[in-house]
């Protein structure tokens, strides 16, 4: 199927072909006027003809012996892209082009060598010009000697082309005078144009660039200013005709700095609530990260004046890009950055990355939680319910509440944890307090207490130590590696209290927890293993199953798939952390420097003992499969002075 682009090419090259095959002989008295006639008889421009010469013309002497020229013309054939270039495509062309309305117009010009007529076409809904219009042009101006037929013709195709259309009797002294003036520093010409007399001419655009070009008018000239003047002389009056052009300043060079240089708190929204303690005020970059760039000065765009005088620009002022702490500068001085994880500041104009956040008071609504790529050191207390998260250490000079610590190094908290139950603190190393209290506690390595732990759960990868006067532990459940020590263990009350050595305890929480989630697939296999065989059964006795019973058929097969999967998975997993336990050589041990009261229950490994009767200065540990009670193993002297190092940062 040919579609309505092809056809409209087709028809298009037709119209071309049709053109090309259509000729006139015209005739003038020089080869202008044989064009100019060509033109009206075709229907189009003068330049888009193509012509053949038949009779060249003669002068003659005197007058005689003059000869007309005689040409054969016919339509230009155009290539394809000059057809592109004419008329762009549809795709080009805005979809709802507004054509603004306007009647055709009639103008006339008188040249020395005679009158020129010329018709613009109308546009939108405007009037076509008529033939009356443009004889009264002729009448006002006293042009008699017209080729009417040729009138008639230039009005009826309008291509807006001057065409000589008559004589007069042209006088040279009555030729309309232009003055130009150079104005405003070089920076405009005008020209001042006296109307001409009775046989002179109009000034035409070539005789105004002329003129300028005398003048030393040679930039910025105003084509259409000139174009139309010709078309609307304005006589007695000072036309813009040509305009220099100004400079243009460079633009002053400027820092962008990719963070917040105002501190202004953007409030957020949690489960439809505004989130009073997400304030966002530490900005976090970390190392390599690009935090200011500089846009460099523009050199600007210089100027001309209308004689071609340069007019240079300046340039726009420069700026440094200014560095301070742990923050370079790149080779070419545009940009700017961090060498550490930290904080970004501005300060005295300087771009700096702190690697510690200081807290001068409390952590509360004032300065909402904290999440820092670096140090935070806090002066006060951590309120309840406010979380403080670092990349580095925390230190806390107060206490902390009922709140979230996470930290990838050290937690010193100098006044004590009053968990509450629910504060949950884990340090990526070591955790150093006075005292924890109804707190859950988590570290990589050790756990180090001057006053005692109460009621807590505490998780260690290595050793949970409280030395002190008041050094006990009362309640809960610890839980270390290597060894727990203290100076009391237990209550005179008999609080049950939990300690665990000899295993890792991260995995053997793990453990515990997929030991515990393959019990509850094995039973619920076991439920849908019996009601597989209820369906198949009934399957097989039935000609065809109803749609309902299918359908649970389909999925519980699915749901035991998926179970079966988990159920392998989690097999995995069970039989790579008891490998991993297996092979711990710490067989690890519990010691207290004073007593061990009854209700206390020590476990090593896989082996557990209750305390029944109190001990003074004992250390447990295992032989063979059963714990021992033993004479106290005090703290080796280099990790004796290792922890007072770590209690002295915290005091």
């Amino acid at each position: 199927m040919i579609s309505l682009g092809q056809l409209r090419e087709y028809l298009a090259d037709q119209l071309e072909e049709d053109r090309r095959h259509k000729t006139v002989r015209a005739r003038g008295a020089n080869l202008p006027e044989a064009l100019a006639q060509a033109a009206l008889e075709l229907g189009v421009p003068v330049k888009a003809l193509d012509f053949e010469i038949l009779e060249k013309g003669s002068r003659g002497t005197l007058g005689l012996g003059r000869k007309g020229w005689v040409i054969l013309a016919y339509p230009a054939v155009r290539t394809e892209a000059a057809r592109a270039q004419a008329a762009p495509s549809e795709a080009v062309r805005p979809q709802a082009e507004q054509v603004a309305d306007r009647d055709g117009e009639v103008f006339l010009h008188l040249a020395a060598d005679g009158a020129y007529l010329k018709v613009t076409p109308p546009a939108g809904r405007g009037a076509r010009a008529g033939e009356r219009a443009a004889l009264e042009k002729l009448s006002i101006r006293g042009i008699t000697q017209y080729d009417e037929d040729l009138v008639a013709q230039v009005v009826k195709h309008a291509d807006g082309e001057y065409i000589k259309v008559g004589d007069y009797n042209y006088n040279p002294a009555a030729q309309a005078t232009i003055t130009v003036d150079v104005a405003e520093q070089e920076m405009k010409a005008f020209i001042s144009v006296t109307p001409p007399g009775r046989g002179g001419a109009d000034p035409g655009a070539e005789e105004i660039k002329s003129l300028l070009r005398a003048h030393g008018v040679t930039h910025g000239i105003l084509e259409e200013a000139i174009r139309n003047f010709v078309d609307h002389p304005r006589f007695g009056e000072r036309t813009l005709v040509a305009e220099g052009l100004k400079p243009v300043n460079g633009d002053d060079a400027r820092i962008v700095y990719n963070f917040q240089v105002r501190h202004d708190v953007q409030l957020k929204e949690k489960n439809g609530r505004v989130d009073f303690k997400e304030l966002d005020l530490v900005q976090n970059v970390e190392a390599g990260q690009v935090v200011a760039r500089k846009e460099p000065r523009g050199e600007g765009t210089d100027g001309r004046t209308v004689t071609g005088r340069t007019l240079p620009a300046k340039a726009g002022r420069d700026v440094q890009l200014e560095v301070g702490k742990n923050v370079k500068l790149s080779e070419d001085g545009l940009s700017a950055q961090a060498t550490i994880n930290g904080q970004v500041l501005l300060v005295a104009g300087r771009v700096s990355v702190e690697p510690v956040y200081t807290v001068e008071g409390d952590v509360n609504l004032k300065t909402g939680n904290i999440l820092f790529l670096g140090t935070v050191f806090v002066k006060g207390n951590v309120e309840d319910g406010f979380t403080v998260k670092a990349a580095g250490n925390i230190e806390i000079m107060g206490s902390v509440g009922k709140c979230l610590l996470d930290a990838e190094g050290d937690i010193i908290v100098h006044q004590g944890i009053l968990g509450k139950t629910e504060g949950r603190v884990r340090a990526g190393l070591n955790l150093v307090s006075k005292f924890i209290e109804n707190a859950h506690v988590e570290a990589e390595e050790n756990v180090l207490v001057s006053d005692g732990i109460i009621h807590s759960f505490v998780d260690a990868n290595k050793r949970i130590i409280c030395q002190g006067r008041r050094a006990q532990i009362v309640g809960g459940r610890l839980r270390a590696t290597e060894e727990i020590h203290a100076k009391s263990l237990g209550s005179v009350a008999g609080t049950e209290t939990i300690l665990e050595v000899g295993l890792d305890p991260r995995r053997k929480e793990k453990l515990s927890v997929a030991l515990t989630r393959k019990a509850e697939l094995e039973k619920s296999l076991e439920e849908m293993e019996l009601n597989l065989r209820t369906l198949e059964n009934l399957k097989k006795a039935m000609p065809k199953l109803p749609e309902d019973k299918a359908k649970d058929l389909q999925e519980l097969a699915d749901a035991r798939s998926k179970q079966l999967a988990e159920l392998e998975g989690l097999n995995v997993t069970i039989g790579e952390i008891n490998a991993y336990l297996a092979q711990l050589k710490v067989t690890g041990k519990v010691s207290a420097s004073d007593r061990v009261f009854p209700g206390t229950k020590i476990g090593i490994r896989n082996e557990t003992l209750t305390v029944r009767t109190e001990f003074r200065k004992v250390t447990f540990c295992l032989e063979g499969k059963e714990v021992r009670v033993t004479r106290y193993e005090p703290l080796a002297q280099e990790l004796v002075r290792g922890l007072e190092s770590h209690a002295a940062t915290a005091h």
